[in-house]
């Protein structure tokens, strides 16, 4: 027992060291664009936890859900009551609900025109972009300059994208991409949506 917890102790001194290492490496300050994509649940409760935490330092948030139209889910109930959060719900509902590509296209400009706001604006320190990515691949917004908005935000400003299949133009111009897989959901298996845990 004692020689496994020598050998055990060995690892994690060599693993501190490497992690130590790459630590003292990271010499850079910017404001980062995360994209969190793919087929799984947890996107955008992932950029709403980073919407806390920014929070929880006092800095400025700008929330932006595109598509959605619901204005009853518990993130905006509580984010929306803090001081530092503002939050918008600009959509009129997913593409099916709406069955009109003309409304969504209007739709989606006006919500643009809303982050492209807080996009210009350094007093914001985290905006998220929620859903963003469906106004893209539907060409509901022009990619190139949706794309070189973003990469002239303010230096200090950190954004979250959120929504499937980000194109691979959104993911190099990305600092960090994390793909969120489908692996099990409960609503295939005829469970509605549960209050606190999916609105």
């Amino acid at each position: 027992m004692n020689d496994h917890n020598q050998r055990h102790q060995a690892r994690m001194e060599r693993k501190k060291a490497l992690i130590d290492a790459s630590i003292a490496r990271a010499d850079q300050e910017k404001g980062l664009l995360l994209v969190l994509t793919g087929n799984g649940k947890g996107k955008s409760s992932s950029a709403f936890g980073m919407v806390g935490r920014s929070l929880g330092h006092r800095m400025k948030v700008g929330v932006c859900q595109f598509l959605k139209s619901r204005t009853d889910t518990g993130e905006e109930a509580f984010f929306g009551q803090q001081t530092n959060c503002e939050w918008h719900v600009l959509g009129d509902g997913f593409t099916w609900e709406t069955q009109s590509r003309e409304q969504d296209i209007t739709t989606a400009q006006h919500g643009w025109e809303v982050a492209c706001q807080m996009l210009a604006d350094p007093a914001y320190h985290l905006v998220v972009l929620d859903e963003l990515t469906y106004l893209l691949n539907y060409g509901y917004l022009n990619a190139d300059q949706v794309l070189d908005t973003l990469a002239a935000r303010p230096p200090m400003q950190h954004v979250v994208v959120t929504g499937r299949a980000a194109s691979p133009a959104l993911c190099d111009l990305a600092d960090t991409v994390s793909e969120i897989a489908d692996v099990k959901h409960a609503f295939r298996s005829g469970i509605q949506a549960q209050k606190g845990i999916d609105l």
